[in-house]
């Protein structure tokens, strides 16, 4: 495992300043990971996935979606994610997307990951960039088959059953417009809540974040790693 994470910045076309922290894995040559956070922001917790996911060979770059503000409580948390500009959003994720897949450690793959509003996030990063592997984490998945056209990469969903927002109908509708799409994509379902990866969340479940992180890690490898 990466013991650094280091703030790194972006200049966009726009001339916005965008940061994000990055962990590097030990091989040379590595996929890159977009990493995107809940509605909390970047925060420690998301340092320590991106430190977790470089020590699995991935140059993972934990992204800032709120331009240095992180919350703590569900009212600030719903105060920043309610202020987003969502055009915004995606003109930083699409260049950071870019800006891994050009990196000269770069093996020429991109990941994206995300937890709930990151994985919302995650999905339409791979609808506006080509990516080439997504994995949605309990996000608003609620597409069309013809919104998905432009799917470059599989998806991966990890879904609970007693989610009341993020709802198994929901997922399973996705699912189905996958296959109408004709892309490909395997949706998980656990007896769970929302939110049942968050070490420490009140939903936390031990048993479906570790199977959960296990099909993760084997498609995240399948489709990124240089064999």
């Amino acid at each position: 495992m990466s013991n650094t994470v280091n703030n790194v910045e972006l200049t966009l076309p726009s001339k916005r300043v965008v940061r994000a922290a990055l962990a590097e894995p030990a091989d040379a040559r590595a996929p890159g990971l977009i990493l995107i956070h809940e509605w909390w922001g970047l925060n420690d917790e998301m340092r320590e996935v991106a430190k977790k996911m470089a020590g699995h060979g991935y140059r993972a770059l934990a992204v800032d979606l709120y331009e240095g503000e992180a919350a703590s409580e569900p009212a600030r948390a719903k105060e920043l994610m309610s202020a987003m500009d969502p055009e915004k959003s995606r003109e930083t994720l699409v260049a950071w997307a870019q800006w891994l897949r050009n990196a000269p450690s770069s093996n020429g793959k991109v990941g994206a990951l995300g937890y709930c509003m990151g994985g919302a996030w995650a999905l339409n990063t791979s609808l506006a960039t080509p990516i080439d592997a997504t994995v949605v984490y309990y996000g608003n998945v609620k597409k069309d088959a013809a919104a998905l056209a432009s799917l470059h990469g599989p998806v991966q969903g990890h879904f609970g059953k007693r989610d009341q927002a993020i709802t198994v109908e929901m997922a399973q509708g996705f699912e189905a417009a996958l296959k109408s799409a004709g892309k490909p994509g395997t949706i998980h379902i656990y007896d769970a809540d929302h939110a049942f990866s968050r070490v420490g969340g009140p939903n936390f479940d031990a048993a479906a974040a570790a199977l959960a992180e296990q099909r993760t890690l084997e498609f995240l490898s399948t489709h990124l790693l240089d064999k």
